[in-house]
């Protein structure tokens, strides 16, 4: 009977253990998330508006309200004047006159290369990547393997390597559910027509013109083909209009830190794609990134989607570090933006 006790006692006190850690660790996360240490509720809402498809965790913890007052302290103002696309007269020609350094790196082209070049630069404390593609008439759209399915499973790299590309990188949202898919949120625009659209509502739309001319207009997808875009897609915000950037309004400036990408073009018609390191609430914010830019020649700029899906191929290689708390993700690609060099492409790829 006694050993059957000191059993019964010894089970007891580990279920009390077990309990005790339980509750530490629920007193625990409900100190994080409602006690006075306002950083972390911050964080856990940035993080989770910036993804736009997980906007529901910052919703799960808090209410309307409190997510509201987070995304008022790291909101940002746009500029508000339509895009004037008469201000880019395109000139890609060889030029050995520059501005700056900046502009020098943009415009002395690599040995051989008349197509693209690569220029690894930082962003505050984290690595980024520019892309200048010389040529903005090669810039296209097309669709994954699997678009609209469902089931598509293609990564940028993959995508990539499919239609023999040179340079790609993310675009524009997907639905995701925590596996991805290949359903885009948002209009596709491509050969001037909307081959998708979930919604009839005008938002920001990312596109090239028939100029060859980077457009950014909030419109709906039959205005945007009305107005002579040819190949874009839907997302935001718009970093530069007009050489006019986003500006803060309060705390960091729209949507906190993350991985980013972002497409601009030059008043010389030279695009620019941009991709940076950074892992969910760490990485630039769309200032610096509108900043960067700048420095750079960019006088109409977009940020594409960004956080775990920012990648970007170069010659069948990633050359950024995407980063989730769980490792690399496998991106699946619902829409491309891309920009084709005789039978090679640049891709800008929706994640």
């Amino acid at each position: 009977m006694k050993k059957v006790n000191k059993k019964k006692k010894k089970k007891l006190n580990w279920v009390t253990i077990v309990m005790i850690i339980i509750d530490i660790f629920v007193a625990g996360c409900f100190f994080l998330f409602y006690g006075p240490y306002t950083d972390f509720k911050n964080m856990i809402i940035s993080t989770a508006m910036v993804t736009k498809t997980h906007q529901y965790i910052a919703y799960t913890f808090y209410s309307e309200e409190e997510v509201s007052k987070v995304v008022a302290l790291n909101s940002y103002i746009v500029p508000s004047e339509e895009i004037n696309l008469d201000d880019i007269i395109i000139d890609t020609s060889d030029k050995k006159v520059y501005k700056d350094e900046y502009d020098k790196a943009i415009l002395v082209r690599d040995e051989g290369n008349e197509d693209y070049k690569l220029i690894n630069i930082k962003i505050s404390k984290y690595d980024a990547y520019l892309v200048a593609i010389y040529d903005p008439s090669k810039v296209t759209a097309i669709t994954s393997k699997t678009f609209n399915t469902g089931n598509g499973q293609e990564s940028v790299l993959k995508m990539c390597k499919r239609y023999n590309g040179l340079v790609c990188i993310n675009g524009g949202g997907f639905v995701d559910h925590g596996m991805g898919s290949d359903i885009p949120i948002g209009y596709i625009i491509k050969d001037g027509e909307v081959i998708w659209s979930d919604s009839e509502k005008r938002g920001n739309i990312i596109g090239i013109t028939y100029e060859n001319k980077l457009s950014l207009i909030n419109a709906t997808g039959e205005e945007a083909v009305a107005s002579g875009i040819r190949d874009g897609l839907e997302f935001g915000p718009f970093l530069i209009v007009n050489g006019q950037k986003i500006t803060n309004s309060s705390g960091a400036g729209g949507y906190d830190k993350a991985a980013r990408v972002a497409i601009a073009q030059r008043k010389d018609g030279i695009i620019l794609f941009l991709v940076t390191d950074g892992v969910h609430s760490r990485g630039p914010t769309l200032i610096e990134i509108a900043d960067t830019l700048e420095k750079y020649g960019a006088y109409n700029a977009a940020n594409l989607d960004g956080g775990t899906s920012s990648q970007l191929v170069v010659n069948n290689k990633l050359i950024n570090n995407p980063l989730n708390v769980f490792g690399k993700r496998v991106l699946t690609i619902p829409n491309n933006v891309n920009v084709s060099v005789e039978n090679n492409v640049v891709t800008v790829s929706g994640p």
